[in-house]
């Protein structure tokens, strides 16, 4: 046995969460803070050492006070310093109001819309997680809609100039949130050519086929799909975000432009996105390569389903 690090009792409450069928990672518990059900889901509140207080939703970990920037910040600043001027943005899922809150920062957003099926999840995030959306949702600029995400997209054409997808793993009803046919849809609410779609697109390690997938779907409808590839403290593995678009090419902004454009608009302080790290995100290698180009499945409302199974306990 390794004597290296102090062990916790096996009694010690942990959280075991699986990444695929053969590997997963666990943390440790406190204590539970709070646990209740929405009309859709479980919703936990646990306190722990490594991440503070974290937000599960079904038994998975969505949200933590601690590094939570790693996740929020590649989610929003890449597109907003992609797009020339988000004016009108809109959010699905994201009920913990982080994403919201990166947004917020940006003078140039006039309006967020922020659509989210389960009011529960708001509710709770807005009570118990304020470290994570720091008063955003009070903003006067966010509009917030308690209803499906897809719905409301659908209708709302030539809306938008953003459209951030911060959704739960393509299972149950969320996989009708990753087809070729809900793409379209996003498509179609963009104001013109240069709208931006933006989403998490798994694990490239520990969900290959599933990224494959998602690539595939993406590409087969915008004509710029750029990935990034980050690690993820909260999710414990390298995980990708990937920026889409026809007019707006991630790909071709520069450092220096990402430094720029931050400067105008008085954003400091940002823990992780740099223009650096805007460049070196979008670094891939030949065996990233080698998975980009395989000819994987198209994700079709018809044929939804994942090739990675995942398994939940």
């Amino acid at each position: 046995m390794d004597t290296r690090f102090p062990h916790r009792s096996r009694r010690a409450t942990q959280h075991t969460e699986w990444l695929n069928n053969d590997m997963g990672f666990f943390y440790s518990i406190n204590r539970r803070l709070r646990f209740g059900a929405t009309k859709y889901q479980t919703i936990e509140l646990v306190d722990t050492n490594e991440f503070g207080r974290v937000l599960i939703l079904d038994g998975i970990t969505q949200a933590a006070q601690k590094g939570e920037c790693y996740y929020h910040e590649p989610m929003v600043h890449p597109a907003m310093c992609t797009h020339p001027r988000p004016s009108r943005v809109l959010v699905i899922g994201a009920g913990d109001g982080g994403v919201i809150r990166e947004v917020l920062k940006y003078p140039c957003v006039n309006s967020v819309d922020l659509a989210e099926l389960d009011e529960g999840v708001i509710a709770f995030s807005r009570k118990y997680l304020p470290s994570v959306h720091r008063g955003a949702f009070a903003d006067p600029r966010v509009h917030i809609h308690i209803r499906d995400g897809r719905d409301f997209v659908e209708r709302h054409p030539r809306s938008f100039d953003m459209v951030i997808m911060d959704m739960t793993d393509p299972f149950g009803p969320a996989r009708l949130l990753y087809t070729r046919d809900f793409f379209q849809a996003v498509k179609r609410s963009f104001a013109d050519s240069r709208g931006v779609f933006v989403m998490h697109t798994e694990s490239p390690v520990t969900r290959p086929r599933t990224f494959a997938c998602i690539q595939s779907t993406l590409r087969s409808v915008f004509t710029h799909v750029r990935p990034l590839y980050c690690y993820i403290h909260m999710y414990a593995t390298l995980w990708s975000i990937s920026v889409s678009s026809d007019g707006s090419d991630m790909a071709a902004i520069t450092r220096r432009r990402v430094d720029e454009r931050l400067s105008r608009y008085r954003i400091k302080n940002l823990r992780y996105y740099t223009g650096r790290i805007h460049e070196a995100a979008q670094a891939s290698w030949p065996l990233l390569d080698r998975l980009l180009k395989t000819r994987a499945r198209i994700l079709t409302d018809r044929h939804p389903d994942i090739p990675d199974e995942i398994a939940h306990e």
